[in-house]
């Protein structure tokens, strides 16, 4: 694992990333297995610029992300709210339960906000998401997912162009796939934007017996016969919590998993623990990983609370670790 002294960070900056090549690229690709890790979600309510998530990522010596467009988009210069800056409302649709209901008036300043957003969206010149794929690239990490918060939290409200927009970005970030958190019921028409073009959405699941949720297997198999681009982004913890075998789901259906999402959680609704410490399948699905070769990478979603005395920071490194141990 590759470690930057705090010397070393005040050098790389905001702006600076070459000077981040002197501490050599990252790597945590094991034996043929990538790992990256769900950006910037994973580190938390810590700041989530682009900037801050290439610190971060170096500091873990992880060199592949599944990235949500805000820190792009921010980068770029557009309104919006990175991590650790949003509104009332966004903030309780990224981490429900730890904030209060927005208020009618900030309802309505989201909505004039997103209507800002969808402004600069239009006049934004395409050729400028080359400017955050390089960003990232001279850092040595690549953007092989792209989490777009719209399709999760507002589908319906899209129009056509906001839809392709997205899609572009992703493609000029040099993205595998997409990924979104929608109702079962959103997905037909997102798979035909996905068809269009020619780039899978990776769709992630929790724990719910509402048939328009991703959770159960059929859920999965309802929005692939709507599209043959909607596939899977299996969370491997929740599917344990929700009584599911993650490990025969993804050998049954690993031609359709465009990423899957590491963590340890425990059965029937069990909390997440620790690496190791739940009843989750971690380290044997990552084995299987390396056994068949199975192209699309594991990703890192930080949730457990790091013990007293800890940091995020340091827990992800110990699941990082736990990573290169499984698949030495």
């Amino acid at each position: 694992m590759m470690h930057i002294t705090r010397r070393g960070f005040t050098r790389i900056g905001l702006g600076g990333l070459a000077a981040g090549t002197a501490f050599g690229k990252p790597n945590s690709n094991f034996n043929g297995v990538q790992i990256g890790i769900n950006a910037p979600y994973s580190f938390r309510r810590m700041r989530g610029s682009a900037g801050d998530v290439i610190r971060n990522m170096l500091e873990l010596g992880i060199n592949s992300t599944e990235l949500r467009s805000q820190p792009v988009e921010h980068f770029l210069g557009g309104p919006v709210h990175i991590q650790g800056e949003e509104t009332a409302t966004e903030a309780s649709r990224v981490f429900p339960g730890g904030f209060n209901r927005p208020t009618p008036e900030q309802e309505a300043a989201d909505r004039a906000h997103l209507e800002e957003v969808r402004k600069w969206r239009r006049a934004l010149p395409r050729k400028r998401f080359a400017e955050a794929k390089e960003k990232f690239s001279d850092a040595g990490i690549s953007i092989d997912i792209v989490k777009f918060d719209d399709f999760t939290n507002r589908i319906d409200a899209m129009e056509d162009d906001e839809i392709d927009y997205c899609f572009e970005m992703a493609k000029a970030l040099g993205a595998r796939a997409v990924s979104c958190e929608p109702p079962v019921s959103k997905t037909r028409r997102l798979g035909a934007f996905a068809a269009e073009h020619r780039m899978p959405v990776g769709y992630h699941g929790h724990l719910s017996k509402d048939p328009d949720e991703f959770a159960a297997p059929q859920s999965w198999e309802t929005a692939y016969s709507y599209s043959k681009f909607n596939r899977i982004n299996l969370d491997i913890g929740h599917f344990t919590a929700n009584g599911g075998d993650a490990l025969a789901f993804i050998q049954r259906h690993h031609d359709r998993i465009t990423h899957i999402h590491l963590k340890d959680r425990k059965k029937n609704n069990g909390p997440n623990m620790p690496w190791g410490q739940g009843e989750t399948p971690v380290k044997e699905i990552l084995q299987v990983m390396k056994k068949e070769r199975y192209p699309f990478p594991a990703v890192i979603e930080f949730e457990y609370s790091p013990p007293e005395g800890s940091s995020v920071m340091a827990e992800i490194a110990k699941c990082v670790e736990f990573c290169r141990k499984a698949l030495a």
